[in-house]
């Protein structure tokens, strides 16, 4: 099976580059798949940068190994459905797979690229392909003003309109019960999917607790920073932690949200001098376990969410409790795929601090919520979601094939029928030149 799987993609530093790896990971180790990687141009990334808050430059960026990648599409540029159907017809997949936000095209900044990019799915299946969406958030479910939307009534009328575009696709897929009920219901779709956003590990390994507390207990806060996703609370809340956890650490990684350049940084320079904060910035892939597998707590201090926590599922992955703010999509999250959570009142730091505490100062707290987020993350595996996927696409080409099969057969006249009509065409003129013959 051929496919192109559309999306930003390592060493790109955009959003779900790091999730587009891990489908291609494992898509590239099937056997029965051809896959190449229709990816973003890359640019220098001002707002991902290294733990000294420097640039990571494009130039020093290197394509990843073992994978087919053509970056035929521009962040921001309206001419990107154009250039990928154009790669599209050249390569003649049998399924073009999309792994998308609406940003993921161009920022609100730019709404008609944003647009333009959003409705590339919908050209691609009127070109003939099979195309499936990967959606991680539908804006009905996200806090405009939270996140920092500009103009919030003509964005929803946008958000409609985007929405409807996408739903043309073959298929897509959703992470959370709430977002397949909206699509359902409000826009009436049927080609909706619920699926799960999975764990990355091919080969997970149980929480290694002498990693743990010794000498210090860890707790990890790592995203793309500076939009709905804040770190003020948690800064605000460490120092009460400290207070009944004096050997506590906190570390802080991932880039900047790519509008929001320089905001972990200005962040860093506000802590007091001493604090034991340390500041990573973007994580490099080879580092995560060591850093995971370290951590007491994992600390997702958001003042909204747009979907499915991608750090709660790697908090899953190598086993490690999850302190979260209290909003719909991490309750829904929370409850589909059975995660063990603490939550805080979003922007409350003293909420925040309780929560911390209770965990760090009750061994028998922190290893029973391990256990359990170990035991969720092998349940949602991201082999296990890929390979769903693939069987969907297995099941879908044979029903277009037995589709085709059964109008072919039902095409009238059918086979039998015409070569018989022919006959009694032939013996009834033959017959006729006989009549007139013998006249």
């Amino acid at each position: 099976m051929k496919i192109c799987l559309v999306a930003t993609f390592p060493p790109s530093g955009r959003q779900l580059n790091e999730y587009a790896y891990y489908i291609a990971r494992e898509l590239q180790a099937n056997p029965e798949v051809e896959l190449t990687i229709l990816a973003d141009e890359l640019t220098n990334y001002d707002f991902a940068t290294d733990k000294d808050g420097n640039p990571l430059p494009a130039a020093q960026q290197p394509e990843l190994p073992g994978f087919n990648v053509i970056r035929c599409w521009k962040f921001g540029s309206v001419d990107t459905p154009i250039r990928l159907l154009q790669t599209i017809r050249r390569l003649k997949p049998d399924v073009v797979w999309y792994n998308l936000v609406y940003s993921s095209f161009a920022t609100q900044e730019r709404p008609f690229a944003a647009f333009a990019g959003l409705s590339a799915p919908a050209l691609t299946r009127a070109a003939g392909f099979y195309t499936h969406i990967t959606l991680h958030h539908i804006l009905e479910h996200v806090d405009f003003s939270a996140a920092g939307v500009k103009f919030e009534r003509l964005f929803r009328i946008g958000a409609n309109v985007s929405t409807r575009a996408l739903l043309k696709a073959n298929s897509l897929s959703v992470f959370i019960s709430g977002y397949h009920r909206t699509l359902r219901t409000k826009y009436s779709a049927r080609n909706v999917l619920l699926s799960t956003h999975g764990t990355f590990g091919s080969s997970p390994t149980p929480p290694d607790f002498t990693k743990r507390g010794n000498p210090d207990k860890r707790i990890l806060a790592i995203g793309h920073w500076g939009t709905y996703k804040r770190l003020e609370t948690l800064m605000e809340a460490f120092p009460m932690v400290l207070e009944k956890v004096p050997n506590a650490r906190l570390i802080v990684g991932g880039a900047n949200h790519h509008t929001k350049v320089g905001y972990w940084e200005s962040i860093r320079d506000a802590q007091p001098a001493g604090l034991p904060i340390e500041f990573r910035g973007y994580i490099p892939e080879e580092e995560i376990p060591e850093l995971f597998g370290s951590t007491s707590i994992v600390a997702i201090p958001y003042d909204s969410a747009t979907g499915s926590s991608g750090p709660a599922h790697q908090a899953c992955e190598f086993g490690v409790p999850i302190v979260c703010a209290d909003l719909p999509d991490f309750r829904a999250m929370v409850d589909d795929e059975d995660m063990a959570v603490r939550f805080y009142k979003p922007g409350n730091a003293v909420d925040l601090a309780e929560q911390l505490i209770a965990i760090l100062q009750s061994q028998e707290l922190e290893y029973t919520m391990a256990e359990q987020n170990f035991v969720a993350g092998l349940e949602m595996m991201i082999g296990n979601v890929v390979g769903n996927c693939l069987r969907w696409f297995m099941l879908q080409r044979c029903k277009r094939t037995l589709h085709r099969t059964d109008l072919r057969e039902l095409s009238w006249p059918p086979d039998s029928v015409a070569s018989q009509t022919a006959d009694r065409q032939e013996s009834g003129g033959a017959q006729q030149t006989a009549d007139i013959g013998e006249m």
